[in-house]
């Protein structure tokens, strides 16, 4: 069997290290654009449960990753020049660059050819000989836009504006940041991804956005401008932009993407070409990888390529139903956050936790927040608001 994974990501290269792990004599080959080395955002997040998946599917690279990555405990909100504190449970966090090296060198250990600066259209001969195509090339895929027909995909933006960025700043808490200016809120999130960095990304309304001049800001001007609403949070530390040449602009509204199949003939989507869910819970990697382990687990044994393929898609749908639900309302929650900042920083910050509630836009937060409080004492209502939140989100997502 001949693999050719089109985008060197975190699922076109964990693909190729199950796959090869499956059977070492399967010629698989990954093609990234981008030169080795060079790779748009900071640092990733994952859980601890991860982490057992990784160990249960390849242990070397799963031990590599963790021995690679910074671990948090709770999370930290500034809200104005107050601080509330959430104990929860521990994170860990591993810089995109870092893992991707990882990843690549332990395909290239087991025997996956991996070449670098190669773009591959979707026309490209070199595709002619392959058993499968895995395209991996991102949100952006030329390969589903070739086909775009036939897969049926659908992009959908969210209304706020953000920026990827890095500092020096090593955060080990989950930090969030809200500071409000003349023209409205501004707020980050920023987690460590090793001793000297962490990811702090950046997010604000549209017309907060265009009201402080960001639209047509220089970018350092910008970091200067950003680093000075948040210079509690930051300490003293510098903003640092990327230095990526190819990539989605600095400034971007989130990209939704779903398609109708996941499969075309010999080509199969994975990871953000197939589906993208919004940064604020912290589980594109995660999910991406979770695609590279279902799609191995269906190509085991020789099984015939189609019904692998399709088997590949229905499992991971379902898994994917709750996260993407949970990032709807993620996102939803930062769109109206006006509705909560008024909050008690403590108040505000357990509905921070609630945000993918189907639950919590209908409920006035106040007496959402109560409810909450009271329910958290007794079993029987937990498994109540469990139910009914189930139950209103199946029946949003029906309509």
């Amino acid at each position: 069997m001949k693999v050719i994974c089109v985008g060197g990501g975190p699922a076109s290269l964990y693909l190729a290290v199950l796959l090869k792990r499956q059977d070492p004599g399967r010629e698989i080959q990954v093609y990234e654009k981008n030169p080795a080395g060079a790779t748009y955002g900071w640092g990733v997040t994952y859980w601890p449960e991860m982490l057992d998946t990784l160990m249960t599917h390849d242990e070397p690279s799963a031990r590599s990753v963790d021995r690679h990555s910074l671990r948090w405990r709770d999370g930290v909100a500034h809200v104005r020049d107050r601080i509330t504190v959430h104990e929860g449970d521990e994170g860990r966090a591993i810089g995109r660059h870092r893992l991707l090296a990882l990843l690549s060198d332990r395909a290239a250990e087991l025997g996956v050819e991996v070449t670098y600066g190669r773009t591959v259209a979707p026309d490209d001969e070199l595709l002619r000989g392959a058993d499968l195509v895995v395209a991996g090339d991102g949100a952006r895929s030329a390969l589903r836009t070739h086909h775009a027909e036939h897969f049926g995909t659908r992009v959908t933006t969210g209304a706020n504006r953000f920026v990827w960025l890095g500092t020096t700043k090593v955060f080990r808490s989950f930090t969030f940041a809200f500071t409000e200016t003349e023209h409205g809120w501004v707020w980050a999130y920023a987690y460590g991804f090793d001793g000297e960095h962490s990811t702090c990304i950046v997010e604000c309304a549209p017309a907060t956005w265009a009201g402080l001049g960001l639209d047509t800001m220089e970018r350092e001007e910008a970091l200067r401008l950003l680093e000075k609403l948040f210079s509690g949070p930051l300490d003293g530390h510098r903003l640092i932009g990327r230095t990526d040449a190819d990539g989605p602009s600095q400034w971007q509204c989130f990209p939704t993407v779903t398609n109708e199949t996941w499969s075309h003939g010999n080509l199969v989507l994975i990871g953000d070409a197939a589906h993208t869910t919004h940064y604020s819970i912290g589980a594109g990697t995660t999910l991406a990888m979770q695609d590279a382990i279902a799609l191995a687990a269906e190509l085991r044994g020789g099984r015939p390529l189609g019904p692998a393929l399709a088997a590949y898609e229905r499992t991971r749908r379902r898994e994917l139903l709750p996260l993407q639900s949970a990032a709807r309302y993620s996102a939803g929650w930062y769109e109206n956050l006006t509705r909560y900042i008024g909050l008690e920083p403590h108040q505000m910050f357990a509905l921070l936790g609630q945000r993918h509630s189907p639950l919590l836009p209908y409920v006035p937060p106040q007496l959402y927040y109560r409810l909450d409080r009271a329910i958290d004492r007794a079993q029987p209502l937990r498994e109540l608001k469990r139910r009914l939140g189930h139950g209103l989100a199946r029946m949003l997502q029906s309509r």
